[in-house]
C-alpha cells in the first residue's frame, strides 16, 4: 500500500485519459465512455482490495 498504490492509480488514470482523448477525436464517444468506466471500476476494485486488507489487519490485531 502507499506510494505504490498511488502510482498504479495514476498510471491507470493517464492511460484512460489518453485512450479517452483518442477515442473521442476519432468519433467513438461511446467507446471512450466505456473506457472511462472500465478504468474507474479497476481503480475502485484496487481500493476495495486495499480496504479489505486493512480490515483483515484490524481484525487480527483485535482477535476477531
Amino acid at each position: 500500500m502507499g506510494i505504490d498504490l498511488i502510482f498504479r492509480i495514476a498510471a491507470i488514470g493517464i492511460l484512460v485519459s489518453v485512450l479517452n482523448a483518442v477515442l473521442n477525436k476519432s468519433g467513438r464517444e461511446e467507446q471512450a465512455m466505456m473506457t472511462t468506466l472500465a478504468g474507474l471500476i479497476v481503480v475502485l476494485l484496487m481500493i476495495v482490495k486495499e480496504i479489505a486488507g486493512l480490515f483483515d489487519t484490524v481484525k487480527t490485531i483485535f482477535n476477531f
